[in-house]
């Protein structure tokens, strides 16, 4: 006996969803095949996110088409990126602490500047920084053409003197037609300098990587192990408190435990801008971008490893409790409340790590 062909299609379409995905049946998100079931849903039905209560709530998004930058003022702030002529001694770049082949960052824990002075944070690496709402790790510029000018200057870094570096670049020939072509032919100023390095940093997004694939539809762009990495990521692990949308950040300053108050190398970050006493310690949370390459991590460079900041994480990160004589201490810093123990395991950590390699 045959049915009827209006109940067939009626059947097929109840399948198909009218061409909508259907949201995965219940089962076990610990195994590798109910995980892949879930999240190759439209990411609406994901399993739900875990986002504290006062955070942005925002889920993970892939990178956003930005505005065309103009091609001249990009390739010139190129150049610039790479140019001695900025520092006073004519021998540091941009691109020395902010290496191309590293990630644009370098490797270091801090870096040395104008006579090899060290810095006391880690160089935080510049990709995505189109995306960022403010910049360096105290939060200290509001945009791009802000920051820009501010290491060139900066006693420990390039130590120039911006009028000089104007003089140097409004003498090169070569820099004198380039501005020209990019600005118009007024002579080479601090808002052009400035706009011109910019461009070319706004230009510096991570084109094609895994997690993106993914968030786009590429249910093959991520391993099971990579996939369970984004879901505890997701959930568990607690990253998407502060790591969060196309740029992995919630554009927040927090406190890690990390400000060795009243100790050598004591850093109260965000309050040497705010003088905010519930910002001591404080530092930008920065974007996840390419993050497996930008070691050592955190504003001090503390951590070599990116195990170890997964480990440090998995304890709860460190909570520093007042000494007798810093009980009445209106600055002691405390431990951001978003952050506890987790109860990750060996394997649990390793999915984490790998996934960070997607991003």
């Amino acid at each position: 006996m045959f049915m009827h062909t209006g109940f067939i299609v009626a059947a097929l379409l109840a399948v198909l969803g009218s061409g909508q995905s259907r949201a995965a049946e219940p089962c076990d998100l610990s195994t590798a095949a109910c995980l892949r079931a879930h999240y190759s849903a439209p990411q609406a039905q994901w399993p739900p996110a875990q986002i504290d209560a006062g955070q942005p709530q925002q889920d993970l998004a892939p990178l956003p088409v930005l505005p065309a930058l103009d091609p001249a003022r990009v390739a010139l702030g190129a150049a610039l990126f790479s140019e001695p002529l900025l520092s006073q001694a004519r021998d540091i770049a941009c691109s020395n602490c902010h290496d191309p082949q590293k990630a644009f960052a370098d490797g270091l824990r801090v870096s040395p500047g104008h006579q090899q002075q060290l810095g006391t944070r880690n160089t935080p690496s510049v990709v995505a920084v189109a995306l960022m709402e403010s910049l360096f790790w105290d939060g200290r510029s509001p945009s791009l053409e802000d920051q820009a000018l501010k290491p060139i200057e900066a006693p420990h870094e390039m130590a120039a003197r911006l009028p000089e570096v104007l003089q140097r670049l409004n003498q090169h020939p070569e820099y004198r037609q380039r501005f020209a072509a990019a600005f118009g032919d007024s002579p080479v100023d601090a808002i052009k300098l400035a706009s011109a390095l910019a461009g070319f940093q706004r230009s510096l997004l991570p084109q094609d990587r895994p997690l993106d694939r993914f968030l786009r539809g590429d249910t093959t762009a991520l391993s099971d192990q990579q996939l369970q990495g984004l879901h505890l990521f997701r959930t568990k692990a607690r990253c998407l408190n502060c790591h969060q949308g196309p740029a992995l950040t919630d554009q927040r300053f927090h406190n890690l435990g990390l400000t060795y108050y009243g100790r050598k190398y004591e850093d109260t970050g965000r309050y040497q801008v705010t003088t905010n006493p519930n910002d001591v310690g404080k530092f930008r949370t920065p974007s996840l971008r390419l993050v497996a390459q930008t070691g050592p991590w955190m504003h001090n460079g503390l951590f070599p490893d990116l195990s170890g900041v997964l480990h440090m994480y998995n304890a709860g990160m460190p909570q520093p409790q007042p000494a007798v004589h810093q009980q009445k201490d209106p600055l002691f810093p405390e431990t951001s409340k978003l952050l506890r123990p987790l109860g990750l395991t060996s394997e649990e950590l390793d999915a984490l790590e790998a996934f960070l390699h997607t991003l």
